[in-house]
């Protein structure tokens, strides 16, 4: 039976630079995808009259609220991947004698 209270060897932090990079880079990518695909079909001033008349906002703004919403969603996917992917060794440690 293996010994699961033994250290094992697990490879320091990344730099947070790397690390804001892993989730950043590639859900920018994604929001580009999402955002042409999305704005090829819908029109962000007949978005604009259904949801929010009185507002002013211009089909430029649209597209810019649409992009970095698309990004948040997928900048916060890219997070709870990397969250879960972490090394369990580094967090789950042996509970200290009685």
């Amino acid at each position: 039976m293996p010994d699961y209270t033994a250290p094992r060897f697990d490879h320091p932090p990344r730099p947070l630079a790397q690390r804001l990079g892993a989730i950043l880079w590639p859900s920018f990518f994604t929001a580009c995808v999402c955002t042409m695909v999305f704005f090829a079909h819908i029109d962000p001033i007949e978005l604009r009259d259904m949801t929010f008349p009185g507002l002013p906002l211009t089909r430029v703004l649209g597209y810019s609220i649409g992009f970095f919403m698309f990004w948040l969603a997928a900048a916060a996917s890219s997070l709870f991947t990397w969250i879960l992917l972490r090394p369990s060794s580094r967090f789950n440690r042996p509970l200290p004698p009685e």
